[in-house]
């Protein structure tokens, strides 16, 4: 019984000195706080990613340095980590593996860098990363094996950099998704499929692109979307059967700031919108002509329903010039016809009394 109670009373204090030594392991520069797990190294004037961090380490901040390059297995000693943040440090290049091993991380914050290409195997050792922040970097094309292993992954902030290509594939293997975030980009075309496997996918900005261009398959099978912003884009025109692939039931849609061209077909693909109900153009009163010269800086709203009453007195005027051609055809046909048979009786009766 003694031998018990012994062992209870040195056993506690063994583990909080083993954890207290861990805690000694405090890097140069950083600030190492036992109690919240959490080492702050931010605008510490690293050059380096430092060997050594206490191994409870739940929470590090390495923002504000110079770092220049993640090198893999960066991180091979915080197995326990969580939250990650290495934003506005100079980083260029991220190898691959750098991020190996950190099973338990869930927010991993690399923005307002320098990063321009991720290699195939860049996510190795982030399955269960829930939240990645790549904005203000200045990425260029995504392609389909950067992001293979972000299973889990249901943020993701890409805004703020320079893609024009987003190849096919490039989010299949994302199918937790819920928020993506693209915009201020150079996009200037959504392709079929694009977008595809993402059916948990909630909110997609594609705000401030350069999108002219988008296949009518591109938004296909997102059933769980409620808020898709194409606003501040390049658009002219758009088909009604784009967005009929989004089974969402109250999907809300931004459309304004981009270079309509208010026609009578504009028209009808904005009243068809209107009338499906899981559908709705929140920002339609804001939706302003710039072609043709005589409608620009107008609503569409303002115009919309004058717009197909030209076409329609087109269509009538034509109809009525092809029935008046029809009819005038008919009664010459007619005439000359009647013509024909007075003449050729004229000829009979002229041999019937030459005869007599």
């Amino acid at each position: 019984m003694i031998l018990s109670a012994a062992l209870l009373l040195v056993f506690p204090l063994s583990v909080a000195e083993a954890t207290s030594g861990t805690w000694s392991l405090c890097p140069g520069g950083c600030d190492c706080r036992e109690g919240l797990k959490y080492v702050n190294c931010s605008a510490a004037s690293l050059r380096r990613i430092p060997a050594i961090f206490p191994t409870d380490t739940e929470q590090l901040d390495l923002s504000r340095n110079n770092l220049t390059v993640l090198p893999a297995n960066a991180f091979r000693s915080l197995w326990k980590i969580n939250i990650l943040l290495i934003s506005s440090s100079n980083i260029k290049r991220v190898e691959d593996g750098a991020f190996v091993l950190l099973e338990n991380l869930w927010r991993l914050d690399l923005q307002r860098n320098d990063i321009r290409k991720l290699g195939n195997s860049f996510s190795v050792g982030l399955s269960f990363l829930n939240e990645l922040i790549l904005s203000d970097n200045h990425l260029g094309r995504l392609n389909s094996l950067m992001f293979q292993y972000l299973d889990n992954v249901q943020k993701l902030y890409l805004n703020n950099n320079q893609i024009s290509e987003i190849l096919s594939g490039a989010f299949r293997s994302m199918t937790r998704l819920r928020q993506l975030h693209l915009q201020n980009n150079r996009l200037d075309n959504l392709t079929n499929g694009v977008f595809f496997m993402l059916q948990n996918l909630e909110v997609l900005n594609l705000q401030g692109n350069q999108i002219k261009e988008i296949d009518t398959g591109s938004f296909m099978l997102l059933t769980s979307l409620t808020l898709l912003n194409l606003s501040t884009n390049g658009l002219e025109r758009i088909k009604f059967k784009t967005f009929l692939g989004i089974q969402t039931w109250g999907t809300h849609i931004l459309l304004s700031e981009n270079n309509w061209t208010c026609d009578c077909e504009l028209q009808r693909v904005f009243g068809k919108l209107h009338s499906v109900q899981r559908l709705t153009v929140d920002d339609y009163e804001n939706v302003i002509c710039l072609e043709p010269p005589a409608l620009r800086d107008l609503p569409l709203a303002s115009v919309d329903t004058q717009l197909c009453i030209a076409e329609t007195v087109t269509v009538l005027v034509i109809t009525v010039t092809v029935f008046i051609t029809v009819v005038a055809a008919i009664v010459m046909a007619e005439r000359n016809r009647k013509k024909q048979t007075g003449k050729h009786w004229s000829e009979e009766s002229e041999d019937f009394d030459s005869q007599d």
